[in-house]
């Protein structure tokens, strides 16, 4: 079976002046904004394809909210195949999950008002107890106002919905869309982090390539038709990125205040999107005929996402040509080099400090009983050191219940690494800050996506280590104080 690949091209050949595409990325680069890919297709034309080391163009990269895009797809496809229908009491498919009263707002609600985030929650509900089962809490939980009347983001209704998918195919959602959407090619490394009952988790769960999620938006974007086969009724796409309900009174940035339609969100310029958290998107621009394709990590950066849309809004289209324009060897050249030398940056600062040969090598112990102290932790080593080409390193070693540990980080470079704990690929740099204090970031690029910070503050003869962790579900025992002395 042919599988969908795209043309790669220079920018100038499909109107736009590769001088914006550099200007895009400088941009982002300036203001600190962790990216991790960008794709850009214009004419169904691939024109930019950049990936920040350590990211690849195989790095496999947890999607989050993009998933929501994907089980709207997979339920319009049941309903196509008339297996169910959007107008279904969503109470109908799930008898065995159902409490002995039913309240009647849950009752009346439908496959329709959860795909539109008009259920009778205001709320992820399985978020209040992720012990119990994720998809019987959706039909436990108190209801806040009855289905269909506002727009209230609702993790838990894609959840329940991917649940449903999965029960009436026998399959993985995700295996489903890629048997009946097959011509996309979508990559077989592709996998859905499930709940703790085995159901994908079809709010959040989406681990894939930024290719995957190109492939996916030309879908879309041909509503459904794809080399030469409708893989799906034109009418359900359009339905789905359409304005159907208001969401200014509750989104916190200008992006999310556009409006939504059924798992996908209105964007200014005419536009639409697939929104994942921390700045995975597929943003489209039909007026345009662009599509923007982003993975990224803004979880730690006020406004970041929004600083992505803007950076395209501001750099990007307002310069956008009907015409080829001419090609200029010399912005060839600096794309090139542009696109080569994208990376996740080092923290800025400096690499080194009168305390660090005091420090160098020294175990510090961890004091249990203190007024805010996390539990596990027992000591804490830092080593620095200059490799034989030059760059300098550190690793922060510690013991986690009577488990040794380490992190290795770079001063003014990154350092990759298997995250202790969580087996999970990371990226880190450490500098010292103008108070004295020694900050470590580490990047976590795996099926979880976040950060983890360690601020070690060295006293004439103490520790004091301030942890924090700016991810969704993991890492909890980064989080808080620890005072140490040797």
């Amino acid at each position: 079976m042919q599988k969908l690949t795209f043309e790669k091209t220079s920018p100038e050949a499909v109107g736009v002046p590769g001088e914006s595409v550099i200007r895009f990325t400088k941009r982002l680069s300036a203001r600190r904004i962790p990216m991790h890919s960008l794709l850009l297709m214009r004419h169904d034309r691939l024109f930019f394809e950049g990936y920040y080391a350590p990211c690849k163009a195989d790095t496999l990269h947890r999607m989050f909210s993009i998933s929501k895009s994907f089980t709207y797809i997979a339920v319009a496809l049941l309903a196509e195949e008339g297996k169910l229908s959007l107008d279904d009491p969503i109470v109908r498919h799930f008898p065995e999950k159902l409490p002995e009263q039913v309240h009647p707002w849950i009752a009346a609600m439908t496959i329709k008002d959860m795909l539109m985030m008009r259920s009778c929650h205001a709320a992820t509900t399985y978020k209040l107890n992720p012990d119990a089962d994720w998809v019987e809490s959706y039909f436990t939980t108190p209801p806040t106002h009855p289905a269909g009347t506002l727009f209230h983001y609702d993790t838990s209704a894609p959840h329940t919905l991917c649940a449903l998918v999965e029960k009436m195919t026998g399959l993985s959602m995700l295996d489903y869309l890629k048997k009946k959407l097959a011509p996309l090619g979508l990559s077989e490394e592709s996998y859905m982090v499930r709940d703790p009952f085995g159901v994908s988790m079809g709010g959040s769960g989406l681990v894939a390539l930024p290719m995957d999620m190109l492939k996916f938006g030309y879908f879309i974007a041909h509503k459904g038709l794809v080399l030469g086969r409708q893989l799906l009724s034109a009418s359900y796409i359009d339905m789905a990125v359409s304005h159907l309900s208001d969401t200014c009174v509750t989104a916190p940035v200008p992006s999310e205040a556009q409006g939504y339609g059924m798992q996908f969100w209105r964007s200014a310029h005419n536009g639409y999107t697939c929104y994942g958290m921390g700045g995975q998107l597929i943003i489209f621009l039909p007026d345009y005929d662009l599509i923007c394709v982003t993975t990224a990590d803004t979880q730690d950066v006020q406004g970041g996402n929004q600083q992505i849309y803007d950076a395209l809004y501001e750099e990007i289209l307002p310069y956008i040509q009907d015409n080829v324009l001419p090609d200029s060897p010399e912005t060839s050249l600096l794309l090139e080099e542009t696109s080569s030398r994208l990376r996740l940056e080092p923290l800025q600062g400096s690499r080194t400090s009168d305390i660090a040969d005091k420090v160098n090598g020294k175990t510090f112990f961890v004091r249990t009983g203190t007024p805010g102290s996390v539990s596990g932790f027992e000591n804490f080593t830092i080593r620095f050191e200059r490799t034989l080409d030059g760059q300098d390193v550190g690793t922060l070693s510690f013991l986690h219940r009577q488990r040794p540990c380490s992190l290795r980080f770079g001063l003014g470079n990154m350092q990759t690494g298997t995250f202790p704990l969580y087996n999970l690929h990371y990226a880190a740099s450490g500098t010292w800050l103008p108070d004295g204090t020694f900050y470590i970031m580490a990047h976590i690029i795996d099926s979880y996506v976040g950060s983890v910070h360690f601020q070690l503050a060295f006293g004439k003869d103490d520790l004091t280590v301030f942890l924090r962790k700016k991810e969704e579900s993991l890492f909890q025992e980064f989080n808080g104080h620890l005072y140490c002395t040797p």
